[in-house]
């Protein structure tokens, strides 16, 4: 089953269930995929986004949220920062399970070591290669300071 068919039934399903909270962060995954691929077809002219698309588009919204959430802590506002917390739960519960620190560092080892990158120069590289293979399965923010840090 396919990211989106598997999105479409859980939403049928939240449905259902009346699951307000669920259904209302599925309709706006939902309504984020029709707006990437709205775009993939005026810029591209691509028909139908792939599974590396969708986990992208889910990826960011995961970060968006966070950083909303952290805003509204900051502005003592918990109610909405627990909205935006339950919305994460539920975008998380599509994308590949992330890394461990002990398996991120494992695969910035490995990568460097295939990629024969040896300076600061060649972050570019690594980090290509790193969301190439391990798309949506780390927080490429940190795994940047670990290379730099590595290569450094």
């Amino acid at each position: 089953m396919s990211l989106q068919d598997k999105i479409t039934t859980e939403l049928k399903a939240a449905m259902r269930a009346k699951d307000t909270t669920r259904l209302a962060t599925l309709r706006l995954i939902n309504a984020a995929i029709k707006d990437r691929e709205i775009a993939a077809r005026g810029d591209q002219g691509v028909s139908e986004l792939t599974e590396a698309d969708l986990v992208t588009v889910l990826t960011r919204m995961v970060k968006q949220r966070r950083d909303s959430a952290r805003a509204y802590e900051e502005a003592a506002r918990l109610d909405l920062a627990e909205k935006e917390m339950a919305e994460i739960g539920v975008i998380e519960s599509f994308l590949p399970r992330q890394l461990t620190e002990a398996e991120m560092t494992a695969a910035i080892d490995a990568v460097i070591a295939e990629t024969g990158a040896s300076s600061v120069r060649d972050i570019g590289a690594v980090m290509a290669a790193l969301k190439s293979q391990y798309g949506g399965q780390m927080d490429f923010g940190k795994a940047g300071a670990a290379v730099k840090a590595r290569l450094a």
